[in-house]
């Protein structure tokens, strides 16, 4: 008969001390993925979502401001200015959302995230003001 070995059950993380156990332990499938269907991988999709879940939690992660969101778009996208203009209406008006002189409209924001994939959440989070959190 096959020895079995018994692992700990998996909970929810409560203290650093347990993330950094799971840490350890779901590191060994980075070298050897355990096989689809099986109680491993189980397992690992069980480990991977405790600390994700501790992760947003301990450190969340805020989306970027619409602006900083555009921009990092317009990088990775190869897109210009003009294509934004293009997209809003007016170079002008794409110069000024760029230059924070111009707010982004629903309107805008949708045509952003439907033409060029930005998240939503990233067009619609209100602008931080110098010296006051955004609500």
């Amino acid at each position: 008969m096959a020895k079995r070995t018994t692992k700990k059950m998996i909970r929810p993380i409560h203290s650093g001390a347990e993330y950094d156990a799971a840490l350890a332990e779901i590191e060994q499938y980075f070298e050897k993925p355990p096989k689809l269907g099986t109680a491993e991988a189980d397992r690992f999709d069980l480990l991977a979502l405790v600390i994700e879940d501790y992760e947003k939690k301990h450190w969340p992660i805020e989306p970027p401001n619409p602006v900083d969101a555009i921009c990092y778009r317009m990088e990775t996208g190869g897109y210009t200015q003009a294509d934004l203009g293009r997209l809003l209406g007016s170079r002008q008006r794409a110069s000024d959302v760029l230059t924070r002189k111009r707010p982004l409209t629903m309107q805008m924001a949708w045509k952003l995230h439907r033409e060029w994939d930005i998240p939503a959440e990233a067009l619609i989070r209100p602008e931080r003001r110098q010296g006051r959190a955004a609500d």
